[in-house]
């Protein structure tokens, strides 16, 4: 079992992983110099641990203890911060409703090359809401795709509120941040997918359309909140792609087209 420390004070040095977990461009700077995340919840901690990811410390509430005891046991120098629900919420500046959080150890991003072996791929290009990171890799998971691509300026997938709305599925799809966008395209289509963009054009086809193509590789692109891809991201994709709409809706959150065109492309 890791050695359980109980702490009392929000002060403590030894909780400065955990410190203001709401604070996004504090939190950035904070995980990229450590290179750390934070896992929120008993499942997602779990989640964590399963993939492989090693953990800094944990910080617990005692209820918590005995349910993730076998996780605890595999790492037995890792220490446990034994704290109140209270004293959490002081430290990360918000209620941890669930009362369990951990700090792991980021990984070295996975090369481009080694993700181009499956068939069907996502893009995710200039999403900046956390949520709809989440949500679209939980659909990727869902919906098995082999990996996600992410563009330079793209919301953080390990970022809390990232990892607790995919309730964890960023930690089991292969996914890592592109260095040249778009010219990291042209890598992908020399592996041989098509590259196809969601976006409302003149010249788009119907999602229907692309499924009728029956391509054996394919790799969807989506674009960020609001504004969607740029005209110069179009231009180097081979399909602008529309999901039909009724009832006079024009499009849909971005995270729900990227369920939508999984959930419709899927092998």
């Amino acid at each position: 079992m890791s050695p359980l420390v109980p702490v009392q004070d929000a002060a403590d040095a030894r909780l400065g992983d955990y410190v203001q977990l709401r604070e996004v461009n504090l939190r950035r700077l904070l995980e990229e110099e450590h290179g750390l995340f934070i896992a929120e919840g008993d499942k997602v901690i779990r989640r964590a641990a399963e993939a492989g990811y090693e953990p800094r410390s944990f910080l617990l509430a005692p209820r918590w203890l005995d349910s993730l005891a076998d996780v605890l046991e595999k790492w037995p120098t890792v220490p446990v911060y034994v704290v109140t629900e209270e004293l959490a919420e002081q430290v990360t500046g918000f209620h941890v409703h669930r009362g369990a959080l951990a700090s792991y150890r980021r990984r070295p991003a996975a090369g481009l090359d080694g993700l181009l072996t499956g068939r069907r791929i996502a893009i995710f290009d200039d999403i900046v809401d956390h949520t709809n990171v989440g949500a679209g890799f939980r659909a990727a998971a869902a919906m098995g795709v082999d990996a996600v691509l992410i563009t330079p300026t793209c919301a953080d997938p390990l970022y809390r509120r990232s990892i607790k709305v995919s309730m964890g599925t960023v930690f089991q799809v292969p996914w890592t941040r592109l260095t040249s966008w778009p010219g990291d395209l042209a890598q992908v289509k020399d592996r041989g997918f098509v590259t196809a963009a969601f976006a409302l054009t003149d010249d788009s086809i119907s999602l229907d359309e692309l499924t009728a193509r029956r391509d054996e590789k394919l790799a969807l692109i989506f674009g960020t909140e609001g504004h969607g891809l740029k005209p110069h991201v179009l231009d180097q994709a081979d399909l602008t792609v529309r999901i039909p709409m009724a009832g006079g809706v024009d499009s849909l959150n971005v995270a729900s087209s990227a369920a939508v065109a999984f959930y419709a492309t899927r092998p």
